[in-house]
């Protein structure tokens, strides 16, 4: 059964990190039915998602708040409920501001938080919970050598759907690297050489 991870609002700012992510764990058709990992999150994850949307990204409101809905709808099983996160939020020792989201981590079942603050989920509060924190570059770089063949297929597809602008598979590769995985865009332009 594929593991469960946290996505931390911090990585599903980048629109090309964010796609990534959630392609990625999508179901593929038979006769590999399973998605690579099950991404969860709360509804305090995804309106910090949409507030820096808004204000980081110059997304209008709307727009943010339809993706947060599609993303919803999308992954039915990815919302960790607000009453189970409140009832550990207290008894977590990592940083104040992000409690919540390691306490939506344990009440979800995941093995790891996806988040570029690394800092903000010190081991000594993660570790007793079963809870790794996990830089996107080393997740992403992780699930390419879980499934190399089917990572590359999938980014192929993203590319390929990105129309307005037309996007190729080296300018979705050159975002990413852009959007703080570079280590895995690297990985992803020596394999395409």
């Amino acid at each position: 059964m594929p593991f469960r991870a946290v996505l931390d609002a911090n990585v599903l700012y980048p629109f090309s990190l964010r796609d990534t992510l959630l392609r990625l764990a999508e179901p593929e058709p038979a006769p590999a039915p399973a998605p690579l990992y099950i991404p969860l999150w709360s509804e305090r994850i995804l309106e910090e998602m949409v507030r820096n949307l808004v204000e980081d990204r110059r997304v209008d409101q709307e727009r943010a708040d339809r993706l947060a809905s599609l993303m919803r709808s999308a992954f039915d099983d990815a919302l960790v409920g607000e009453e189970a996160i409140a009832a550990l939020e207290d008894s977590m020792t990592n940083d104040p501001g992000d409690r919540h989201v390691l306490a939506a981590a344990v009440a979800g079942g995941a093995e790891a938080i996806i988040t570029f603050d690394l800092g903000h989920f010190r081991p000594e509060a993660c570790e007793p919970f079963g809870v790794e924190a996990t830089h996107p570059d080393d997740f992403l770089l992780a699930l390419y050598e879980l499934a190399p063949d089917r990572v590359v297929a999938e980014l192929r597809r993203q590319a390929d759907d990105l129309t307005n602008p037309p996007w190729s598979y080296a300018d979705l590769i050159g975002a990413l690297g852009r959007a703080g995985v570079a280590k895995f865009a690297n990985v992803l332009r020596d394999a395409a050489d």
